[in-house]
This record gives structure tokens, sequence and C-alpha cells, in this order.
């Protein structure tokens, strides 16, 4: 079996472009997660993120909109099928509205998954837009 994890989150005085930027830019990405990434924002290119723990590649991208990627676990199970992630950027004003629908996660991975969401990259989006310092969850 697997799970769907489906999040919305409200950032503040932000635009579309630079949320994008924080998850597409490897530079950024590596800045906001606090491990190294290798990603670009092209079509059909492989990604990593967490110094290689989580692998993909990159489905569908439309810029400062929408990111979907195949995307799984260092530790997930060979028989587990990737699962897909998608992301949707919606301006509301000064904010943005992050649409997330992390689809097909292994039922023994979802729970971390819907929190690694949040502690790994939502708050420290947050943390990185209002100019704070970012901290992370000990891993």
């Amino acid at each position: 079996m697997a799970k769907t994890v489906v999040q919305k989150v409200v950032f503040k005085n932000t635009t579309p472009k630079a949320l994008f930027d924080l998850y597409m830019n490897a530079k950024k990405h590596s800045m906001i997660s606090g491990a190294p990434a290798q990603i670009t924002a092209k079509e059909g290119t492989p990604f990593s993120a967490h110094t290689g723990y989580i692998t993909g590649q990159n489905i569908k991208l439309i810029k400062d909109q929408l990111i979907v990627q195949s995307w799984r676990g260092a530790d997930w199970k060979k028989k587990d099928p990737d699962s897909t992630f998608m992301l949707l950027l919606e301006p509301k004003g000064k904010n943005v509205s992050a649409h997330i629908v992390h689809s097909n996660v292994p039922d023994n991975q979802a729970e971390g998954i819907d929190k690694g969401w949040h502690s790994h990259y939502w708050e420290p989006w947050r943390q990185h837009i209002a100019g704070e310092t970012i901290t992370r969850p000990k891993m």
C-alpha cells in the first residue's frame, strides 16, 4: 500500500519565483536543507538532495509555478516504486500558497515525509524569507 501526503503552506511576503528558486537552484536548495543537493531546473534531468538520500527526476517544470518529480528515499525497499512529488505555487497578493501533493509514498515512510517537508523545507523557507537564521532538526 502507499499513501498520499497533501499539504498547503502559505509563505508571506515572497514570490513564486523566489520559492521556485529555493527548490530548483542547487546552491539555494543546499543552503535551505543544510545538505548537498544536485538539481537543475530542466525537465528530464535527475536530481539528488540531502547528500544523495533523496533521488529522482524532474518530470514537469513550469518556471516559477510547478514542479513535478519522481522521488524516492535511499532507505525505501527496492520493491517500493518511486513516488511522485508535486509543488504548485499560487500567488496571493504579497503571499504565495504552496500546494503540495506527494503521492505513492510507502506506508512506513508517510509520517516521516509529512513531517520532513515541514522541518527540512517549509520552516527553513519561512526563516530564510524573513531574514532569520535557519534552524534545522537534528538528524
